[in-house]
């Protein structure tokens, strides 16, 4: 997707990255772990990047396959991203569309859903394949986020962004507290999803930013006179627009006005 088309979200995925882009970001290698079936808006937002796609299930390994053919500089593994390297197991729903990692080994070969995979660490496989900087990284792995982050310290140091897929019923503040550790800032929320039995905020894309990177160079709300005069402009018409809806909906009804008779007595006024 290009910058010049319109109706792009800026609370999306899409609208974070296009606006880095816009900002001046070039990453010079796209690390999309938890691939899946791909994550389109990275790799046509940075299309001139190296795109590094990772995801544990080989049924979607075709499918990369595509992808990473017609992109300029790509490849992928099939394999989990994790804190170290080594064999996990993986297991899948019969659709695909669920998965999830543990660390004890599979023993029955005969159940197609549970199967042993490869483990690596973005540390490894970047140093492996001469992965230049400055990176962008992107993880979605069910839970496992913390994991992948903490097999990427060493790379964290030369990363300008970084998409965390979080949820607010589980590790989301770990996932802060680690990357507030590595030097990083919470920079946008996006994409948000609600779980359907009450509709509560369950997950959140967070981006996340080099406290003293590109994104972090100014801390004003506001610069230039241009700026400030929009700003004050419309800060005035949110403040006209509140107190017309206060007249509107929350003043007191209009009491009619009374019929007076003024008598003159002496030099008194009576109300009759």
């Amino acid at each position: 997707m290009s910058e010049q088309q319109t109706g792009i979200l800026r609370n999306s995925m899409t609208g974070s990255l296009v606006l880095a882009k816009k900002l001046g970001f070039e990453p010079k290698t796209v690390i999309d772990v938890g691939a899946a079936l791909g994550t389109f808006n990275l790799y046509e937002t940075f299309p001139n990047a190296r795109h590094l796609l990772i995801e544990p299930i080989a049924e979607n390994e075709p499918y990369l396959a595509k992808i990473c053919r017609k992109l300029k500089s790509a490849e992928y593994i099939i394999a989990a991203a994790a804190k170290e390297s080594g064999v996990l197991t993986l297991s899948v729903s019969p659709g695909m569309v669920h998965s999830s990692i543990s660390e004890n080994p599979v023993t029955d070969s005969s159940n197609p859903y549970m199967r042993n995979i490869p483990a690596i660490t973005l540390d490894g496989i970047c140093r492996e394949r001469n992965l230049p900087s400055p990176y962008l990284i992107k993880v979605d792995v069910d839970g496992k986020e913390l994991d992948v982050l903490a097999g990427a310290t060493e790379i964290l140091q030369h990363t300008e962004y970084v998409i965390v897929e979080v949820t607010l019923f589980g590790q989301m503040y770990e996932v802060i507290s680690f990357m507030k550790s590595q030097g990083f800032a919470a920079y946008d929320i996006v994409d948000l999803a609600y779980r359907p039995i009450d509709a509560a905020l369950w997950q959140i894309d967070m981006a996340f930013v080099k406290e003293s990177g590109l994104f972090r160079k100014d801390s004003s709300y506001a610069t230039g006179e241009q700026d400030i005069e929009a700003l004050n402009s419309h800060l005035k018409a949110y403040r006209e627009a509140f107190i017309k809806h206060i007249d509107t909906h929350y003043s007191d009804p209009v009491e009619p006005e009374l019929q007076v008779t003024q008598a003159v007595l002496g030099e008194d006024y009576v109300i009759i």
